[in-house]
């Protein structure tokens, strides 16, 4: 019986090797010894014979508490898991004639989100004949770019796609 994918680790009977290199529940390298003889040591000491390095030759088995050991795996992935965070892409969408106030409060929470982690995508709409004017956007972008130089890399250039000026930035650390 092969071991199923999710748990990837032969337990007891499972595994059929002839021999088998076997550290014992101490941690103490016994050397290569028959499956048998590995399976007797397992059942006296009242744990459980498990199959860490399958690919060796021969396999390398631990003398150990399957229990216990898949508790500990599964306490260290949800810790692992817990500690990435990962990143989203915020949208912030301005206008080419854009306020001074209005700009400030819109980069307030650019440099929010990009302390967060998160990437953050600029979007400048264009209404009715902006659009024949991007070079006004393209200074409005530049003012982004420069604003939070020191916080943020420039992950895609400002570029037109129809009716809206797109830019992407990204945590700079």
């Amino acid at each position: 019986m092969a071991p199923t994918p999710r748990e990837g680790y032969r337990v007891n009977e499972q595994i059929d090797a002839r021999e088998v290199r076997l550290v014992d529940e101490n941690g103490q390298m016994v050397g290569v010894v028959p499956l048998r003889e590995a399976l007797g040591r397992a059942r006296e000491a009242g744990l459980d014979l498990v199959e860490v390095a399958p690919n060796a030759t021969p396999p390398v088995c631990k003398i150990m508490d399957y229990g216990k050991f898949k508790y500990e795996q599964q306490k260290k992935a949800a810790a692992a898991r817990k500690k990435q965070k990962q990143s989203e892409l915020k949208e912030i969408k301005m206008r080419p004639t854009i306020d001074e106030a209005d700009f400030q409060v819109k980069m307030r929470k650019v440099r929010e989100f990009l302390e967060e982690g998160d990437k953050v995508k600029i979007t400048m709409r264009f209404r009715g004949r902006e659009v024949t004017h991007p070079e006004v956007a393209m200074k409005v972008m530049e003012r982004v770019r420069e604003d939070v130089a020191e916080l943020a890399k420039v992950e895609q250039m400002p570029r037109l796609e129809g009716r809206q000026m797109i830019m992407v930035l990204a945590p700079a650390r």
